[in-house]
């Protein structure tokens, strides 16, 4: 255990080994906040009296100055946190670290200083001072017995209503331990990664005292809408990560938790909340827990852990091969220039012909519905980018000849094509997560679709979605057509949805109203398609091809059914979108099979319009 648990900092130690010269550095880490412990030192050391502490931010910087020359005269302990949200003063700070070196200052005088590692900390800083880190614990049980710790004895006895008190802490602790934890599962985690910190767990500890002494009867709403949505809901930004941190606050804050004994906190029968006892009980179970957090103790199906470890290992992989020299000479096998040409070469190959944008504009005027607009915008889209594509390759060519200067531009594509990754420059038409083989091969799929509609100037039977550059312009365009269709207005519409049983070949004709759309993937969850309800995925089973779905727009409908699970259809895997745009595309509605919406929800279970491979 000795090298598997990380120790715990002792502040006492560092304050020996410094000087008044030397600043001492938390970089901090998610979820940890080093500023309480230092106000306890302070107190322990005599030096609470003489303690001054600064948040910097805007306007902060004289203040700060202020602080430190008073600082050095007087001998007090200055504490500047989160040096990172004021970088553009970062350069001042170095002087005045620099004039430490040479002045006296008061022998009681320390600096410290808190910020998140950021590539424009200055550098002669860190050398000069000492560096301290507390590493976010891993598990949930290394995190439970950091916020038991963090509860004192009165603190804990301080609540009238010992018995609910003690249990819905558990459940608060467990609750904070899990959204934390949550984030290891990446893209199936969390579409957003949060910096929950012990900030939001003390103030909703404060609440959940507060508010038990106050009322007779548990105040459930109150507290669930005080602590997820307020306290840890004030991080949260996107909608669909609401909705997973409330449906954890409604299983961890009900009436089974008070009046079940040993009631379950997930499906893993380990974790439940123990029997009542003091402070010291609590801490013994926590200690009891196992070190490695099963993925069904969140909620989670054991593929999340491939998934994120698959992730994980790529993100090394892309770490060492940006390390790779970028000059290496060739020595027998063929040179780098050489590799890129041949690619390059293979590359302009596959990319296909432009599709006649002005033919297909005569032939459609005749009928100017709003699917032909999007026929024509999408038309539009992938010319310029197949013109670019070509453009850049060719400039590559001559370029690697020496027949032009070589730009940075240039260079960066050199780099990617090497790297086997798509160039940005090409990736300004629609987002995408695949390497650069798989994404041509993509793209020449998408320019099939659209030169067929445009040749027979008839929309597909069943359309393939994912070859959309923007998806969401044609959902409005079928909702349009079907108002238009029904006289009805396009605002009373929304979509509901009917996944097919039969076979794509059985689809003879398009739908009377809405479309077929196929091509989507399923994550977090298998399909059984003889009753067309969500199941577990087998092992291994990443994604799943979803049979084709009809899209049927219908007017003022009723809320979502029970038993349905409404799921999120993103763009492609990272769920929180980039470039510029958002990811998600539309919620589509499932049936949810034997398993309550909730348990989808805490497997993070969406749709997909395309993979990263």
């Amino acid at each position: 255990s000795k090298f598997t648990e990380p120790p715990v900092l002792d502040m006492q130690q560092v304050v020996e080994d410094s000087t008044t010269r030397t600043p001492l550095i938390f970089v901090l880490s998610p979820g940890v906040d080093p500023t309480s412990s230092l106000i306890q030192l302070s107190e322990s050391s005599g030096m609470a009296q003489r303690f001054y502490s600064l948040s910097l931010g805007q306007g902060q910087a004289p203040i700060a100055t202020r602080m430190i020359k008073q600082g050095v005269r007087e001998g007090n302990w200055v504490f500047l946190a989160n040096c990172h949200l004021s970088l553009s003063w970062m350069p001042q700070l170095d002087k005045l670290v620099e004039q430490l070196q040479v002045e006296d200052p008061h022998p009681e005088f320390r600096l410290w200083l808190s910020s998140s590692p950021h590539p424009d900390f200055p550098i002669s800083i860190l050398q000069t001072g000492i560096k301290m880190t507390t590493e976010p614990p891993k598990g949930l049980k290394a995190n439970m017995k950091r916020l038991y710790n963090l509860i004192t004895e009165p603190q804990f006895q301080r609540c009238t209503k010992q018995d609910k008190y003690r249990k819905l802490l558990f459940s608060l602790c467990f609750f904070h331990s899990v959204l934390l934890e949550r984030r290891k599962f990446l893209m199936l985690g969390w579409n957003i990664a949060y910096e929950f910190n012990d900030s939001d767990f003390e103030v909703s500890e404060s609440i959940l005292s507060i508010y038990l002494d106050e009322y007779e009867e548990t105040p459930w709403e109150a507290l669930k809408y005080l602590i997820a949505g307020i306290s840890y809901g004030g991080h949260v930004t996107d909608d669909w990560d609401r909705r997973l941190l409330m449906t954890y606050v409604s299983d961890l804050f009900q009436d089974q938790v008070l009046s079940v004994p040993f009631y379950k906190v997930s499906s893993v029968p380990t974790y439940y909340v123990p029997k009542d006892g003091p402070l010291s009980s609590y801490k013994e179970y926590v200690s009891m827990l196992p070190n490695v957090d099963p993925p069904e103790a969140f909620g989670q199906h054991p593929n999340a852990d491939i998934q994120s470890q698959i992730q994980e290992t790529r993100m090394l992989f892309n770490t060492l091969l940006s390390l790779q020299p970028q000059i290496s000479a060739a020595s027998g096998g063929e040179s780098r220039e050489d590799k890129v040409l041949d690619l390059a070469a293979n590359i302009f190959k596959q990319i296909p012909e432009n599709i006649d944008y002005d033919n297909t504009a005569k032939i459609l005027s005749v009928d100017p519905s709003p699917l032909n607009v999007v026929l024509l915008q999408e038309i539009q889209r992938y010319n310029a980018l197949m013109e670019e594509i070509c453009r850049s390759l060719t400039d590559l060519e001559k370029g690697i000849q020496g027949l032009v200067v070589m730009t940075v531009e240039l260079e960066n594509i050199f780099q990617c094509i090497f790297d086997g990754n798509v160039p940005p420059s090409w990736l300004r038409a629609y987002p995408s997560l695949k390497p650069l083989a798989a994404w041509t091969r993509d793209l020449v799929q998408r320019v099939e679709q659209f030169e067929k509609w445009a040749l027979t100037a008839h929309p597909p039977t069943i359309f393939w979605m994912s070859g959309f550059t923007f998806p969401t312009g044609f959902l409005t365009a079928v909702l349009q057509t079907s108002a238009r269709m029904n006289s009805v207005s396009v605002d009373s519409l929304s979509w509901e949805f009917s996944v097919m049983t039969v076979d794509d070949s059985n689809i003879t004709g398009p739908p009377k109203d809405g479309v077929y759309i196929k091509g989507l993937f399923l994550q977090g969850a298998g399909w059984e398609k003889k009753n067309s309800i969500l199941v577990e995925a087998n092992p291994m089973q990443l994604v799943c091809l979803m049979p084709t779905i009809h899209f049927k727009p219908v007017e003022n409908k009723k809320k979502v059914a029970k038993g349905m699970y409404m799921a999120p259809c993103y763009y492609y895997p990272n769920r929180a979108g980039g470039m510029g745009r958002p990811s998600f595309v539309v919620a589509v509605e499932l049936k949810a099979g034997e398993k309550s919406p909730d348990h989808w929800v805490k497997r993070g279970t969406a749709l997909l319009m395309s993979l990263d491979y």
